[in-house]
């Protein structure tokens, strides 16, 4: 399988990740700001994954993102105007109102599944949608995510182990950010590499640079082909760091800041830039005209969110089914 980027691809995935990383910057100073409304998940440390997922994926194929995937929203054609109304709790929002956050925010027009806050319950959720591509014979695959935590859960054993003995055509990739909630990796498993469990199931298990996006891409590609081609599940590990708290609440001071500044170093959309500039890819003007291209599409959408109305309160039981 040929992972190869062209120039033009790579400055696709810049923009996705700069547009995903202004997002999140606004998304941070609005809540800051007292203008936010339900709950808010940075995203920042975690671009490289999200975008190179959402790009190595085919339309036909199915995504279960979580709470720090917004590239994969985003890529799916989740419009940023739908995603900030959300954050507003505005009738324009992806569940109109219902939750202002990215709990339950799927489409599956988009091919996207709404996110379960109760992790890791996304993960039989996919398995499900992956087990009847296998059924119907569809060269389709379905994709989902889980954090370091969720990997210790009895729910992710249990889906794990029934993809792989079914052969289903399941990507599952764990983002290792180092801490679930205020829990240190350290303090929640003696495994230091998560593929290690791959072996348990009979299934390939590959690490990679979780801020590098090439990388990300080159490895979630080759899974995702893998298993449209019948060649059964693969287990992801993408090592990165969640830069902020677990929510917006979180000040993340149980974090030691020399870790903070370890991987700060290690920014996957400056890092990125850089590599691009130096690689001769392109300059850094043509960068500057992708990041503001970025950042008008942002600042509409949240002129958009704020300009929209909340919904109507006589609307409250649509869309409901079960009381």
């Amino acid at each position: 399988m040929n992972a190869t980027l062209t120039a033009e691809q790579k400055l696709e995935l810049y923009y996705w990740m700069i547009l995903t990383r202004t997002f999140d910057e606004r998304m941070v100073a609005l809540y800051r700001q007292g203008r936010g409304l339900g709950g808010a998940f940075s995203q920042r440390g975690h671009e490289a994954i999200s975008v190179a997922v959402g790009y190595a994926l085919q339309p036909e194929d199915i995504v279960a993102p979580m709470h720090r995937d917004l590239g994969t929203y985003l890529l799916r054609g989740m419009a940023p105007r739908r995603v900030f109304s959300n954050l507003l709790g505005r009738a324009t929002g992806i569940t109109r109102g219902r939750d202002a956050n990215l709990h339950g925010a799927g489409d599956l027009s988009l091919g996207l599944v709404g996110f379960i806050s109760h992790l890791p319950l996304s993960l039989p959720v996919a398995l499900g949608v992956a087990m009847s591509f296998r059924y119907r014979k569809e060269a389709r695959v379905a994709l989902t995510f889980c954090g370091d935590g969720s990997a210790s859960a009895g729910l992710f054993h249990e889906t794990v182990n029934m993809a792989a003995l079914y052969q289903a055509p399941y990507v599952l990739i764990i983002e290792n950010n180092q801490y679930a909630y205020s829990t240190p990796v350290s303090n929640q498993t003696r495994v230091t590499d998560f593929t290690q469990r791959a072996v348990g199931y009979g299934i390939p298990g590959l690490a990679v640079d979780g801020n590098d996006v090439e990388a990300v891409y080159a490895v979630v590609k080759e899974a995702i082909e893998r298993a449209r081609a019948g060649g059964g599940p693969s287990l992801i590990e993408a090592k990165t760091m969640r830069m902020l708290g677990h929510a917006i609440h979180d000040g993340a001071e149980y974090v030691p800041r020399a870790l903070l500044a370890e991987w700060e170093a290690k920014d996957p959309v400056i890092n990125f830039a850089r590599k691009l500039v130096e690689s001769g890819v392109t300059d850094r003007d043509e960068l500057d005209e992708i990041g503001q291209r970025a950042a008008v599409e942002i600042e509409d959408a949240i002129n958009f969110a704020e300009s929209s109305p909340f919904p109507d309160p006589a609307s409250v039981a649509e869309g409901v089914y079960a009381e």
